[in-house]
């Protein structure tokens, strides 16, 4: 099993077995504010901090006869003792948490999340209601402001879905471009249905653009950067010269929309194909915007 999920399953355990939905996302998230190194990440959602991938492990969970969902409870069922198996400092953090928040209600935690990390909570439709005002002040000042035109790439390589997603909001990018041919991955979150939900949900739109990727076949027995250089050649004499159309919808989206990211797997700029497709959208004359790898 996953150490993330025993973290899941030991708080559950640390609270009674029972948690609804909204209270085990925010005690969630204190625990793993009190990690060095966080087990969970998370995104401003609907409803505040939330982690994708922890629903994804409940759900999976569920599925295992550890947990259930019982109307907007998660319910151990799982009957292991999970907290006794943890890291020394973890279980210390989760007794803590207990101890601190135990007695807290849904909407107890939802204001002390949202004050002590207003930036999780910019995407709320209930701060607003929940917060003082001037508590919610400092959740509107934490909404990224760039307003610069600018075209971005980003790899997903070696990053949570949350992490990427945060990489996003932070740049204030407005349409997520993903340029590769086929978009499924075996990493959580990247696949195309997976990604255009975890964009849709903090208010990014997600467009799929496979005519600028390259085909899987061509990129295998990829094992040095001159098979990569290789394999870009053949991409700008081919794909490139082919596809202005689709470039130049590329720069019309920035020109209405000011901050786009064109998106593929690899985070070195120098083995990915959207490098290459980046630089040649901006040497299309129609192009008077900055470039900038994230």
């Amino acid at each position: 099993m996953y150490y993330r999920r025993k973290i899941l399953l030991a708080l559950l355990e640390a609270f009674e077995g029972r948690l609804n939905k909204v209270s085990l996302q925010k005690l969630l998230l204190l625990v793993s504010k009190q990690q060095k190194r966080p087990d969970f990440h998370f995104v401003p959602y609907k409803y505040g901090c939330y982690s994708f991938q922890a629903n994804a492990d409940l759900q999976t969970m569920s599925k295992y006869n550890q947990v259930v969902l019982e109307n907007k409870d998660w319910i151990k069922t799982d009957t292991e003792k999970y907290l006794i198996s943890l890291k020394e400092s973890d279980r210390l953090i989760i007794h803590y948490i207990k101890q601190m928040y135990g007695i807290k209600t849904t909407d107890e935690l939802i204001q002390i999340t949202y004050k002590k990390y207003p930036q999780l909570a910019i995407n709320s439709i209930i701060a607003k209601d929940k917060l003082t005002k001037d508590d919610y002040q400092k959740v509107i000042d934490a909404r990224p402001q760039s307003s610069t035109t600018i075209l971005f790439t980003i790899g997903y390589e070696g990053i949570s879905l949350e992490e990427y997603i945060n990489k996003l909001i932070a740049n204030n990018i407005k349409i997520l471009c993903d340029v590769r041919k086929n978009p499924l991955s075996m990493k959580f979150g990247f696949s195309k249905t997976q990604l255009q939900n975890a964009c849709n949900g903090v208010g990014i739109e997600y467009l799929h653009i496979p005519q600028l990727g390259i085909d899987s076949d061509k990129r295998q027995e990829l094992n040095t950067q001159a098979d990569y250089d290789k394999l870009f050649v053949l991409y700008r004499n081919t794909i490139l010269t082919q596809t202005q159309d689709y470039q130049e919808k590329i720069i019309e989206l920035l020109k209405e929309n000011k901050r786009v990211a064109l998106t593929c797997f690899e985070a070195n700029i120098c083995q990915c194909h959207r490098k290459h497709l980046a630089d040649a959208i901006i040497k299309n004359p129609l192009f008077i915007y900055e470039l900038k790898h994230i």
